[in-house]
């Protein structure tokens, strides 16, 4: 096998992976949300993700100004912007955890199957 069948060999196994890993995603949102659509999922979980927002903020509004002995309003805001961040996201990761775990494993799922048609394409079995 020369470099450019290799080339051409490995472009279209990755190819094929990509391909599996977005079926995965759609397979495993679909099966998750079954007759709902995302943007209503997203809403309600930005929404209950804001009580952990303002706890990031007041925490990091406190941090930001306690951290030094020059007390100053600018570092009281960055500390709550990173701070309310830092909750918000950890909000978001919480109330979408179900759908992240759904997703996941039907990605898992198709690429283990690309992978294992691969295989068998490498290395057929004869029961001859």
């Amino acid at each position: 096998m020369n470099a450019m069948e290799w080339s051409k060999s490995s472009l279209g196994y990755g190819r094929k992976l990509v391909d599996s890993t977005i079926a995965g995603i759609h397979s495993g949102e679909h099966g998750f949300l079954e007759e709902g659509r995302l943007t209503p999922y997203v809403a309600t979980a930005t929404r209950r993700s804001l009580c952990p927002s303002a706890i990031g903020a007041i925490v990091g509004a406190c941090c930001g100004y306690l951290a030094t002995d020059r007390r100053s309003a600018a570092r009281a805001l960055g500390g709550a912007i990173v701070g309310g961040m830092a909750g918000f996201s950890a909000g978001m990761l919480w109330e979408t955890r179900d759908l992240t775990a759904s997703v996941g494993s039907c990605v898992r799922k198709s690429v283990q199957r690309t992978r294992d048609e691969h295989w068998f394409e490498k290395n057929p079995i004869d029961y001859a």
